[in-house]
């Protein structure tokens, strides 16, 4: 009953400047990733309510030469039937599909990448055994996928608060896009607030 989260919020994505305007044009649509180390298994990702994580994203991506220009996409989502796993009722879920991914492969993945764990193998294995087990049941599948995450530095010193934590939204159904939108832009670059030195 309370696993369709209600009302809209806005999710921000990173990509090339040229792929974000045709997106925004209506020219091609955003497409979903498929890659075995995705943090929450296939979809089309999002920040959510955090242009700054998207911009930073996407500037990262520059530098490893798989973007030529930042751009930041705004999306109006409704995440219809979320696997939101910012509530504890779906790591029962995760473990039972953990262990039904855990006994039909020789060899379990595992999670790599640093501190960050930026190559999530494991996680996109199992989540995606998850969806597997819910549509092989004859239930609703869901409609997208939510989790916090805690990543980066200390805010300051000796703080728990980590400067890259973040809400990372992943839709499966496309028709939790209810559209996209241009941020608001200063110059060309993304409006990033910069407190005074």
């Amino acid at each position: 009953m309370y696993s369709r989260l209600s009302g809209i919020l806005l999710g921000f994505h990173g990509c090339d400047e040229r792929v974000g305007r045709d997106i925004i044009a209506g020219k091609m649509p955003l497409h979903a990733s498929e890659n075995d180390y995705d943090w929450l298994g296939h979809g089309i990702y999002f920040w959510e309510n955090s242009l700054d994580r998207a911009w930073s994203f996407a500037c990262d991506q520059e530098k490893r030469k798989k973007i030529h220009s930042p751009f930041v996409i705004g999306a109006v989502l409704d995440l219809g039937l979320c696997l939101n796993l910012q509530d504890s009722k779906y790591c029962e879920l995760l473990k039972l599909a953990y262990s039904k991914y855990a006994s039909t492969i020789q060899e379990v993945a595992k999670n790599r990448g640093g501190k960050d764990i930026l190559k999530r193998y494991l996680d996109c294995a199992v989540i995606e055994t998850l969806h597997e087990l819910v549509v092989g049941d004859g239930r609703t599948p869901f409609d997208s996928v939510r989790c916090a995450f805690e990543e980066g530095e200390p805010a300051f010193s000796g703080s728990a608060i980590r400067d890259k934590t973040h809400v990372q939204i992943c839709i499966r159904n496309i028709d939790c896009i209810k559209g996209y939108f241009l941020p608001l832009t200063l110059g060309g670059n993304v409006v990033i607030f910069k407190p005074k030195p």
